[in-house]
């Protein structure tokens, strides 16, 4: 994988580049929509490439391990030849699934013991093991496994969950070192930044990322609860530290007001649930505000969903259609509204892209913040 940077914003971090790898160029900054399972919830691959245009997309390991599992998975050539998705993909190291089973789940230090939410069977997730998963799957990004500690450890827990993640991060590179894809091209392994909301904690993490001269790193443990302003700190904090030559992922973040500041920061990549679960409840994400489709002022407005947007669904459908299969639970509702925001989401780092290309990045940042805060 090698990683380009095209233009550097001079007042702050923001950058425009491109990470190539061999299922395609992916330009940054750039937001991975999430298909845990294997599938974007509600949307086709073709409106994935067409519409939304999303360069790369998540896959779950901690998912995909317990259904369809890894025997389907390998037999199918790994995720790309399971679902058919020919341009990059990242598989989550399944970490943060796995701890979000407080009440089913054992951290030791040889791994974590869990039971599956499916059927409660029981497995285990070393850092060996998680490895050979990701090779399964056979994502061009892999992530570390690590422990994503609760927003409001304390300073103990998380200086102890750090050191964990460092040790398990060693097993993790001795392991992808050890072993090579199967599917004959190449994979990336990405380590995950920890330390909570604790400044010193963050830049010994970092440091201790930077050390390991990976092909990219990532940035775990915020949007779990810290106020806003403490996430922001702590991207400043970090990116002071990891390289600037290999791109920076800011992991479950965000809001689109969420991603401008990380790109201003200096963060490349981004992903979050927020666009498609928003979208299912009827929110709807706009360059002038959000709008509640379930809000009786849409019964009767027979405009198009966004005219500013290229989504087929936005210039076909109304307002008022939109309310209507919403309020009637009608399933074709929850797709026109996850296909709306994933490609608002879209649009929105690529016009931060070319902005920072164009060199006026913090005007239109500053012009575009407000309106994106806006309730229609």
């Amino acid at each position: 994988m090698k990683f380009d940077i095209i233009k550097e914003n001079k007042k702050n971090n923001a950058r425009a580049g491109v990470i190539h790898t061999d299922h395609g160029d992916i330009p940054t900054p750039i937001f991975m929509p999430v298909g845990t399972v294997g599938s974007v919830k509600a949307v086709h691959q073709r409106e994935l490439r067409e519409d939304i245009d999303a360069k790369i997309i998540l896959g779950n390991t901690y998912h995909l391990y317990l259904r369809p599992g890894l025997d389907i998975l390998r037999a199918a050539g790994g995720l790309h030849g399971f679902n058919g998705w020919e341009r990059p993909l990242l598989t989550d190291s399944g970490g943060f699934q796995v701890f979000s089973l407080s009440d089913n789940r054992k951290i030791k230090e040889e791994g974590c013991t869990f039971r599956s939410h499916i059927d409660g069977s029981k497995h285990l997730f070393t850092p060996e093991r998680v490895m050979d998963i990701e090779r399964i799957i056979g994502a061009d990004i892999m992530m570390a496994f690590d422990e994503c500690a609760p927003g409001d450890s304390d300073y103990r827990y998380a200086k102890k969950s750090m050191e964990l993640t460092h040790r398990w991060l060693d097993r993790c590179c001795q392991r992808f070192n050890e072993t090579e894809p199967l599917y004959g091209y190449h994979q990336s392994l990405f380590p995950i930044v920890q330390g909570c909301k604790y400044p010193d904690l963050r830049r010994q993490s970092a440091e201790y990322i930077a050390s390991k001269n990976a092909e990219g790193n990532a940035i775990g443990g915020l949007a779990v609860g810290e106020p806003t302003e403490v996430m922001y700190e702590m991207i400043e904090v970090v990116n002071a530290i990891l390289p600037k030559d290999k791109p920076r992922y800011l992991m479950g973040v965000g809001t689109p007001a969420n991603l401008l500041e990380g790109i201003e920061r200096g963060v490349d990549m981004f992903d979050c649930v927020m666009p498609t679960r928003n979208g299912r409840n009827g929110l709807l994400f706009t360059a002038h505000g959000t709008i509640n489709i379930k809000n009786k002022k849409w019964e009767s407005c027979f405009e198009p969903i966004d005219p500013e947007s290229h989504a087929e669904c936005d210039q076909v459908y109304t307002l008022a259609y939109l309310h209507h299969l919403i309020k009637a639970e009608e399933i074709l509702g929850l797709q026109i509204c996850s296909i709306h925001n994933l490609t608002f989401y879209l649009w929105l780092v690529t016009q931060a892209r070319q902005h920072i290309i164009d060199g006026d990045f913090d005007a239109w940042k500053a012009g575009i913040l407000p309106e994106l805060s806006r309730r229609l």
